[in-house]
């Protein structure tokens, strides 16, 4: 019997965090944030995440922010 198993990417989800200042330019409304997960997976079918991967950017400035540089401001944004 053959078993397909691995691991693979799932749909980036992205959110806009209104209300959230950048920290790098302070402007408010130009943070989005992408949220990519990794699924383990049995034949192609999704069966459990592995892990996840929070980024947000800015529009305005073009800075890029992974989680462990996330403000209060952003934690809690994302949070609701």
């Amino acid at each position: 019997m053959i078993l397909f198993f691995g691991t693979r990417p799932g749909k980036p989800e992205i959110r806009q965090l209104t209300n959230t200042p950048c920290p790098y330019c302070h402007q408010l409304g130009t943070l989005s944030l992408s949220i990519s997960s990794n699924y383990f997976h049995l034949f192609w079918i999704k069966l459990f995440k592995i892990s996840s991967h929070k980024i947000a950017t800015c529009s305005h400035c073009k800075g890029v922010f992974f989680e462990d540089e996330f403000t209060a401001d952003i934690k809690s944004a994302i949070e609701q």
